[in-house]
């Protein structure tokens, strides 16, 4: 393929993309395949000589997008958010064309100084300590694991990594019942030990309780145990429940622990100064993330990390073999040495492209209307005599259940409510997920798709109310 056969293949695709995002609804949100229905229609082995760019699209037309869960369909109410904008994929288009990899200042000035002003900029968007520093991860499930590997070398003293464990160290690590199962494999990679990894209880509201945390915490000092990090959580991943910060903050601070923050969705809240009571206490905490590539329309991959002290980050990570070294280290950051990869992408452009085109103001009035959104169907839930709603819904969540009037029977209404979950996303109408919330089957309505209006959320529950009423079990 020469540039001018670029070009015209490139104006097409460009044409396809605006067209499908302009008619995504029109699309199953879930993909109806069954399994190995993309496979089987796949060549088993590669060509041996070129093909057409027209026959390659017209396959991925025919065959790999019968395939595709439509992502940023405004019917997609599923799991939490993965949204892009037009911003955002005209700012990834870009990185795909520069190609660059981005690991150190050198290979790409601009992209090092860009991702340090993208950074400060969020920092003064949410309300974060303005001497603290950020870096873009791939993923908050990296961020967290940069955390605790992070605590695990600073409670250490920076040995593990260059001797290996011991028998002494009997590290101990806390997070609610709660908190996403990105924390345990990162236990897991960091070899700390599941066992190692304790699940305090919660409140009503799914929040972390924290005197329960401390209880635990004196009781494994008093067994020997060494009190390493503790990870908060700024809307659990079931039904987006709010641990509380400040006292968290303060049993941290007492006992000299590392407090890691998992604001991976609802982090983006805080760019709306009525949520900037979530942090209150954040100054005490060691580091926090979230991922603007679940509300605030930026492409996956994109994720926020940012640390009150960045000694540790670095310490913990920078290797530095002969062919990196530049005469520019220690002037600019390097920021392989702020995480596991070495190779990185050229993130910050993106995310540099979408704040500009919303500006502040754009991005708050998009969040807002989810967040509205939300409360509107949580009434809808509300007001009718057949479901309720299930737990707290302070941003664009919505946990919620069926019961039929004169049904008691807890599996019952459980097993009535999976069937009522696959019913309505065999429809391709809608698309929503479910959790478990004290062991009731919970359906989860997330309200955050980039273009999500009020007239999807009032399709959706009709929707909703009509497949309810043909289920029987």
């Amino acid at each position: 393929m020469d540039a001018n056969e670029f070009r015209r293949q490139a104006y097409l695709m460009v044409d396809w993309m605006a067209d499908y995002l302009e008619t995504i609804e029109n699309l199953p949100v879930k993909s109806q395949v069954e399994p190995h229905e993309i496979y089987n229609q796949l060549p088993s082995s590669p060509p041996e000589s070129s093909e057409s760019m027209e026959t390659i699209f017209e396959d991925f037309k025919n065959i790999i997008l019968p395939g595709i869960t439509h992502w940023q369909s405004p019917n997609f109410f599923a799991y939490f958010p993965a949204n892009n904008s037009y911003p955002s994929i005209l700012g990834e288009m870009l990185t795909a064309a520069l190609g660059s990899q981005c690991m150190i200042w050198e290979t790409s000035p601009a992209a090092a100084e860009l991702e340090e002003v993208t950074m400060n900029w969020l920092k003064e968007m949410t309300g974060l300590p303005s001497h603290w520093e950020g870096v873009i991860q791939d993923s908050a499930s990296s961020a967290t694991l940069a955390a605790i590997l992070s605590a695990r070398e600073r409670a250490s003293e920076f040995n593990i990594n260059e001797q290996g464990f011991t028998s002494k160290e009997k590290f101990r690590i806390y997070c609610s019942t709660e908190t996403h199962s990105s924390i345990d494999k990162a236990v897991k990679i960091a070899g700390l030990g599941r066992t190692n990894l304790k699940k305090i209880g919660v409140d009503k509201n799914f929040a972390m309780n924290p005197e329960a945390l401390e209880q635990v915490i004196v009781q494994d000092m008093a067994n020997g145990f060494n009190p390493m990090c503790v990870i908060a959580t700024l809307g659990t991943t079931s039904s987006t429940a709010i641990d509380p910060v400040e006292k968290i903050a303060a049993i941290c601070n007492k006992y000299n622990i590392w407090l890691h923050i998992d604001g991976a969705y609802a982090g983006t809240a805080l760019i709306l100064p009525e949520f900037r009571w979530m942090i209150k206490g954040i100054e005490k905490a060691d580091s926090f993330v979230f991922n603007p590539h679940k509300w605030m329309f930026t492409n996956f991959d994109c994720s926020a990390y940012f640390v009150k002290d960045k000694e540790p980050l670095l310490r913990t990570f920078e290797i530095l073999p002969e062919y990196l070294r530049t005469t520019t280290r220690g002037k600019v950051n390097d920021y392989r040495d702020w995480g596991v990869q070495l190779g990185r992408r050229f993130r910050a452009l993106k995310l540099w492209f979408v704040i500009r085109n919303f500006g502040v103001e754009g991005l708050q009035e998009k969040i807002r209307l989810h967040i509205e959104l939300a409360n509107h169907f949580a009434k809808l839930v509300e007001n009718h005599p057949e479901f309720e709603v299930l737990a707290p819904h302070p941003f664009s969540v919505v946990c919620f259940r069926y019961i039929p009037e004169g049904l008691n029977d807890p599996e019952r209404i459980n097993a009535l409510n999976e069937m009522l979950l696959k019913s309505i996303n065999k429809t391709g109408k809608a698309y929503i997920t479910h959790t478990r919330l004290g062991g009731k089957y919970t359906l989860r309505m997330v309200i955050g798709q980039t273009n999500v209006t009020m007239q999807h959320v009032d399709a959706a529950w009709e929707m909703i109310c009509d497949t309810a009423k043909g289920i029987n079990i």
